[in-house]
């Protein structure tokens, strides 16, 4: 894969989120104006105790970890009865996996929006790997449980339906991008690429979770960050 320099700080519209403005070589803070980590708990309306206990669930495991994260503490968080959470998941597990698939779906909405004003098939590609790796680094908590798993059931029908969607948007984004004729329909060579290029911006975005790339931010190569250390890790292809 390639990556055109402009790509990686190209502003969009007026009125249009930058999806490359995350500094991803820096920590990232939730904030009450721009993170994806729903605000503190409010009263719930009547039929939205679902959702209720979905975001305090999400806040548990951004602000306290997966270890935070329990049946009971959701529901505290949510401000409602200790009973809820396991009228509407069944257990934690079901908890988690719901959760998961909001993940995923968001992910998916991100992917989206960052191909959507890309003007060739390989720049849509190429946004779809910076803003993988930018949802990760905003959203660490839920980016890992949605690949935990063994935490996760994923024969529940959100869960299976999220992944599988957000998967089917890089596959298909990387077949446009080599042509059809160039991956040829269910080859190893098509798996291969879909594969190299999922593996690349995953393995990438979890080097960044755990601190593993300082090493080499510091290591004396001029204006070395995580978006350009990425772009380069691209024109490598």
């Amino acid at each position: 894969m390639n990556i055109d320099s402009g790509n990686i700080d190209g502003a969009h519209g007026a009125g249009q989120e930058d999806i490359y403005s995350v500094n991803l070589g820096e920590p990232i803070m939730p904030s009450s104006s721009g993170s994806d980590v729903p605000a503190k708990a409010r009263p719930y309306h009547h039929g939205a105790l679902r959702e209720a206990l979905l975001a305090a669930a999400e806040r548990l495991l951004e602000r306290d970890g997966i270890t935070g994260l329990t049946l009971r503490a959701a529901a505290r968080e949510a401000g409602a009865s200790h009973a809820a959470p396991k009228n509407h998941f069944d257990d934690l597990t079901g908890l988690l996996s719901e959760l998961a698939a909001v993940g995923f779906n968001r992910l998916s909405d991100r992917l989206r929006l960052a191909a959507s004003n890309q003007p060739t098939e390989q720049s849509k590609l190429n946004a779809i790997g910076f803003a993988y790796v930018e949802f990760a680094v905003a959203n660490p908590g839920l980016f890992q449980l949605m690949f935990r798993g063994e935490r996760l059931d994923s024969s529940r029908p959100a869960l299976r339906k999220a992944s599988d969607e957000s998967y089917a948007l890089l596959k298909g984004a990387v077949a446009a991008a080599h042509s059809v004729s160039q991956l040829g329909g269910g080859s190893l060579a098509a798996a291969a690429r879909v594969a190299r290029a999922w593996t690349m911006v995953h393995g990438y975005a979890m080097l960044l979770l755990d601190g593993r790339l300082e090493a080499l931010f510091d290591g004396g190569v001029p204006a070395l960050n995580a978006p350009v250390l990425l772009r380069a890790m691209l024109e490598l292809e």
